[in-house]
């Protein structure tokens, strides 16, 4: 079953139709053909899924690219995990708390990125 995972921040609802760019993007994927022409999502799988994050900081929070060393990556996790606990500190001394730390350099199948954000952080 073809799954499309949509993550934003809550504040585009205020902004844009979230129900309208999941139909949009679900009628899309019904248009990819593969080599044959045939239809590559089955009309019946398709499930365009969208979760806004009621807390979010952006910009730039972005992803982990790949091409960092396995030490760059193991000491960004290390820094993330202590910030993490340093945050949740008071709560781990009152009470049982599970804390996952997941970096994400996943083996995609398409990533492509398009953003307005990352001009204004560019250097002269």
């Amino acid at each position: 079953m073809p799954h499309l995972v949509v993550l934003y921040s809550g504040n585009l609802e205020m902004e844009t139709d979230v129900t309208a760019l999941c139909r949009r993007l679900a009628d899309a994927m019904l248009t990819v053909r593969d080599e044959q022409g045939q239809q590559v999502y089955p009309t019946g799988g398709v499930r365009v899924f969208a979760y806004p994050a009621a807390h979010y900081a952006v910009a730039d929070g972005a992803r982990m690219g790949r091409g960092r060393t396995e030490a760059v990556k193991q000491r960004a996790g290390e820094t993330l995990l202590a910030a993490a606990k340093a945050h949740f500190e008071p709560l781990f001394a009152r009470r049982y708390l599970g804390l996952t730390l997941q970096i994400d350099e996943g083996q995609e199948v398409f990533d492509a990125k398009h953003s307005t954000i990352h001009p204004l952080f560019r250097k002269p």
